[in-house]
């Protein structure tokens, strides 16, 4: 059996946010191997995750953002279990963290089921008129294309859910981690639920009509309205 320095545990522990004692104990179970303890902790987070999912989540946080001095905004609701969870400052964190990846990515909602079909409908039909106009596809079968069209939209849905979104954080969560795992280690590192809600995004003057002015323009239309005054 390898020796499981406690240098290595410590390591562990940073890299993954695992307790001491759960570090040890897959250090052990993957004989020293560094990078295979970090996996089975990760598939042991993901199992235990997954026990909790059931758990009734209805405390939690509502958290904010605002950016580029007041034209982005974010409101998100994270709900966990207990309200002392709930006021700790690696969840607050996680909240506003979320929000913050709300503003710089914009999804559309939290998780796939939430899409309207009538969108995902439109998508394909938008990839179809792509495909078509596309030389290279014009011998493919219609179930080659009707395949690759499935691989579009399953892509497009990947920049539009949040929890399938890889978190603009990087350097804090990791490189292309999608807010889905982020969420199933906090899950098993804090040990309650958590889900994620609801949002809000708000960007200044989204959906209106901005009028283009020409001074010249205005200040010629005035002067001509007051020499017939």
């Amino acid at each position: 059996m390898a020796e499981i320095k406690a240098s290595d545990v410590k390591e562990l522990r940073e890299r993954t946010g695992a307790g001491m004692l759960d570090c040890k104990n897959v250090l052990t179970e993957a004989g020293g191997d560094m990078e295979k303890a970090v996996e089975l902790l990760k598939k042991k987070g993901l199992a235990a995750a997954a026990k909790k999912a059931g758990r009734t989540a209805s405390e939690g946080a509502v958290a904010s953002y605002i950016h580029m001095g007041g034209k982005i905004g974010v409101l998100i609701e994270v709900n966990c279990e207990t309200d002392f969870v709930a006021k700790t400052e690696e969840f607050q964190t996680f909240c506003r963290d979320l929000a913050m990846h709300i503003a710089a990515m914009s999804p559309m909602c939290v998780r796939e089921e939430e899409i309207d079909p009538v969108y995902i409908a439109k998508q394909k039909e938008i990839f179809i008129a792509q495909l078509k106009e596309d030389p290279k596809n014009s011998k493919k079968p219609a179930n080659v294309l009707e395949e690759i069209v499935k691989g579009k939209v399953a892509k497009h849905l990947t920049e539009v859910v949040l929890l399938e979104q890889a978190h603009v954080k990087a350097d804090v969560y990791g490189k292309d981690k999608k807010i889905k795992d982020i969420l199933a280690e906090k899950v098993a590192k804090i040990g309650e639920n958590i889900v994620i809600r609801r949002f809000s995004r708000f960007q200044l003057g989204e959906g209106l009509e901005k009028k283009v002015s020409n001074l010249a323009e205005e200040v010629a239309a005035q002067v001509a309205a007051s020499q017939k005054n």
